[in-house]
């Protein structure tokens, strides 16, 4: 029988005894399929959490630049938008881990989020390289565009959009409603002056005798 869900508000450190009586310690997860299926899920984060740090120090000292015999000008924006996107899927990995052991603790995990917890680090990642390209172009007034010249900047930046990847895609949505919302705006006015109505012929018809 599935017991009712208590008010999960206190999520995290709010809450450090996950509504457990004292000295009970053993898992909430008896059956076997599940525990295989956790550290599934704790492995693949755990080798993403080693991956991605050895993958920015790698891009960051210019290997792959002395792989491909590549001049510095066509690698330097490489080095930029490969360091925004790993900084992002490092905010997505912890931010997913954390999400991971909170979930377990409090009998919250369940099969149904793995996609969820499997692609947040990569969709982190992707959210990251747009932020950093807008900013590098203007388009998002944070910080000065050239400050995005700089690899810390640009690695902290990401993470933080990682981290943070649903208020980023909040504050992207805004931008898009903005932009795009403006341009429909104008193209229906556009339409409406250049398509005279009933009553625009019927004054044209009646100026013409």
């Amino acid at each position: 029988m599935i017991k009712p869900r208590k008010n999960a508000a206190a999520f995290g450190q709010a809450d450090p005894t996950d509504d457990r009586a004292e000295l009970d310690w053993q898992t909430r997860y008896a059956d076997p399929a599940a525990q295989r299926e956790i550290r599934v899920e704790a492995i693949y984060l755990a080798v993403l959490l080693v991956a991605v740090p050895i993958l920015m120090l790698v891009i960051w000292i210019g290997y792959p630049k002395a792989l491909l015999r590549i001049s510095a000008p066509v690698y330097e924006p490489v080095r930029k938008y490969g360091l925004a996107w790993l900084g992002g899927t490092l905010g997505g990995i912890l931010f997913d881990l954390k999400w991971l052991y909170h979930s377990v603790a409090r009998g919250f995990w369940n099969l149904d989020r793995r996609l969820w917890r499997f692609f947040t680090p990569h969709i982190s990642g992707g959210l990251a390289f747009a932020v950093v390209a807008l900013v590098a172009s203007g388009g998002i007034k944070v910080f000065d565009s050239r400050a995005t010249d700089s690899h810390a900047l640009v690695v902290g930046t990401g993470f933080l959009v990682g981290y943070f990847s649903d208020s980023a895609i909040a504050k992207l949505n805004d931008i898009a409603e903005t932009l795009f919302g403006t341009i429909r705006a104008k193209e229906k006015h556009t339409e409406r002056i250049e398509t005279p109505g009933p009553n625009d012929r019927a004054d044209s018809a009646e100026q013409s005798r």
